[in-house]
């Protein structure tokens, strides 16, 4: 019994080393883009398989490629390649895709619109095998308020004509009290949520005796307390330049608006030397009087001493402040009376001028 079970046991050995010896190709390996659906997981040696692009992608090659299964269990190589259909992106779209034009198969653009605007249309867009998008780009539409309700004593000044029985988000109104009241605010508009704002409060306001500005006077005022919106005008002295507006007025919370300033001249801190100035090159003691308005700017020459040049460095008149640059160097007497054509404003100008470190200063209020 025992050598019968050894010969069957051997046998069936051989019969399965005969089945599994014959190479087998498994599922050949292919590039994106092609169509996959009919490879089976394993082909005989010799069995040829035709690859074509599926849908949504271009073919490199007018027809189907041929591959075959080799004995050693490759595949022979295919010259196809499957690039993916392109849809053109909308132009208005563009600026937001980075300056693309065209976006490929299977690309999702999704839309959302602004705060205050209702979005009508699909908020999605897949670019199909066929080149085209799903669904055409949405709008955008402003929302819808009601109109605003005017205040008590009072009524609404729009700042664009209104038709029909609502307004749109974004659009501004200005509420305005019988005088002499005062608007508790002043300006509302058509929120976002599709809501107005709540009329404001009307309500007597004065505003204090108007004072004066530091070297400036009143030009045109009474003085007593002033109601909301009137006005007081100011100017400055001699040669002080205004800063801000020459008219304040009585605010709706009580309190002026923002007084002007009235800002200094300078004086150039030099004795010897040329400056440029109101487009002219002069010499220091022709600056006659010696006065630089406030906001106005002087040139100072400079000297590189390597290079054996001058160059211009400009400072700025801040409220009677003008400081002169770090580079500059004032000339000895001998030097300026005697030696006039070798100072930084006389000799050659350089090519290229040094960085100067700033000249100007902080403004004073």
């Amino acid at each position: 019994m025992a050598p019968t079970l050894a010969l069957l046991l051997f046998g069936l050995s051989a019969l399965c080393t005969t089945v599994t010896s014959a190479k087998v190709c498994g599922r050949p390996p292919v590039p994106d883009g092609v169509d996959t659906s009919s490879l089976k997981r394993v082909f005989e040696v010799g069995e040829e398989v035709s690859l074509t692009c599926e849908q949504g992608y271009l073919s490199s090659t007018a027809t189907s490629s041929r591959i075959t299964c080799m004995a050693g269990g490759q595949w022979t190589e295919s010259n196809l390649a499957c690039a993916p259909k392109m849809c053109p992106i909308p132009r208005p779209l563009q600026p937001f895709a980075m300056g693309r034009t065209e976006a490929p198969f299977r690309s999702v653009l999704n839309y959302t619109c602004d705060d205050g605007y209702v979005l009508l249309g699909a908020n999605e867009s897949r670019c199909l095998h066929d080149g085209t998008w799903s669904h055409p780009p949405p709008l955008c539409k402003a929302v819808n308020c009601p109109l605003p309700k005017p205040p008590r004593d009072g009524r609404i000044v729009h700042d664009k004509a209104v038709m029909g029985t609502t307004t749109i988000y974004g659009q501004g109104w200005t509420y305005e009290c019988n005088p002499p009241k005062a608007p508790s605010f002043e300006r509302g508009s058509c929120k976002a949520d599709g809501t107005t704002t709540e009329p404001p409060i009307c309500r007597e306001v004065s505003c204090s005796v108007p004072t004066n500005v530091r070297n400036g006077i009143i030009t045109f005022a009474v003085m007593r307390q002033h109601g909301y919106k009137e006005k007081v005008k100011y100017a400055c002295n001699e040669h002080y330049t205004l800063e801000g507006d020459a008219e304040i007025h009585c605010q709706n919370t009580g309190n002026w608006s923002s007084k002007p300033v009235c800002r200094a001249p300078c004086t150039v801190g030099i004795k010897r030397g040329r400056i440029f100035y109101n487009a002219k090159k002069i010499w220091i003691e022709d600056l006659k009087p010696n006065r630089v308005l406030h906001g106005e700017h002087v040139v100072f020459y400079c000297k590189n001493k390597a290079e054996k040049c001058g160059y211009p460095v400009a400072s700025t008149c801040n409220d009677g402040n003008l400081p002169l640059p770090e580079c500059f160097e004032e000339p000895g007497k001998i030097e300026y009376n005697l030696k006039a054509k070798s100072l930084p404003s006389e000799i050659r100008t350089c090519a290229t001028s040094p960085t100067a470190r700033p000249t100007s200063s902080a403004s004073a209020s």
